[in-house]
């Protein structure tokens, strides 16, 4: 593919839109906030500069990669892209509310692919008249870091299209795992109940905060541990990929720890935030 459109230029569209123009593809990066939009393109100079630094490619690829990304307030910059990507906000409305504009501005074989990470591909596909050519391709974060590409088939995503998509995931470096579109598909499925249930822990008394981490940190030899990992998702997040569990699941074991939502009520998001199950303010 040689024109990509990402829509939304927050943490998970300005890494989208980097990869793909590093490799090659001319990106509209759209936005609705022009200063969204500045910040993305800082944020990507400033993550290519890291990549040249440590080598991981040749300092010309900067310039190269930058020029490929054509920041835009407008979706009409979609007209002619082959693939076009969603990462907005986790809400459904505002997900099909992009994908309907898409699928009336895009030419009739682009591929329309969501980077949700719970939400269900089949309900976006349904706001489309193309809900063959819809699909997950959940990127993890950092982008330009993590390998894995999540692969979410919708009830009507094509054979063909989930094959195009895992090419040009895998021309990326990237590894691909097919998931069929069930809540929180394999990664958040298996991840944010864990979360949930590090949370419960610390609410039951059962160890402090950083014993919890420690033990799932150096026992189980996870990079973090769950609740400074929650606090890098964003509490929010969290809780709203275990009610999007539990609602489409019925299980009571998806149920959010009352923690959780006591945390988030108060704003205590974590990192973005600057303050979660750590301090992240000044001096912390």
């Amino acid at each position: 593919m040689k024109k990509v459109t990402v829509v939304g230029a927050g943490t998970m569209g300005n890494g989208i839109a980097h990869v793909f123009a590093q490799f090659g593809r001319d990106v509209a990066l759209v936005d609705v906030s022009a200063e969204q939009l500045d910040r993305a393109m800082r944020t990507i100079q400033k993550n290519l500069e890291r990549q040249v630094t440590k080598g991981a490619i040749p300092a010309e690829a900067k310039d190269a990669t930058l020029s490929r990304i054509h920041p835009s307030r407008t979706l009409d910059d979609a007209a002619g892209c082959e693939l076009a990507i969603e990462a907005v906000a986790e809400d459904e409305a505002v997900k099909r509310e992009v994908f309907t504009s898409l699928d009336a501005i895009c030419p009739p074989a682009a591929i329309l692919a969501s980077n949700t990470s719970s939400i269900s591909i089949t309900a976006i596909a349904a706001a489309t008249k193309r809900p063959a050519q819809v699909v997950g391709m959940h990127f993890m974060n950092p982008v330009p870091v993590m390998k894995l590409v999540e692969l979410i088939r919708g009830q009507a995503t094509s054979d063909a299209v989930s094959a195009a998509v895992k090419a040009e995931a895998e021309a990326l470096g990237k590894t691909v795992v097919v998931a069929q579109d069930y809540p929180g598909f394999v990664s958040n499925r298996v991840l944010l109940p864990m979360i949930n249930e590090a949370v419960y822990a610390l609410m039951e008394g059962v160890s402090d905060r950083d014993g919890i981490d420690t033990v799932m940190k150096l026992g189980m030899n996870h990079p973090m541990g769950p609740l400074q990992l929650a606090d890098f998702i964003g509490l929010d997040v969290c809780l709203h990929i275990m009610e999007v569990l539990h609602r489409g699941l019925g299980d009571a074991k998806y149920r959010p720890c009352p923690l959780l939502r006591r945390m988030v009520a108060a704003g205590q998001l974590g990192r973005k935030s600057g303050r979660g199950f750590y301090d992240y303010g000044e001096g912390a």
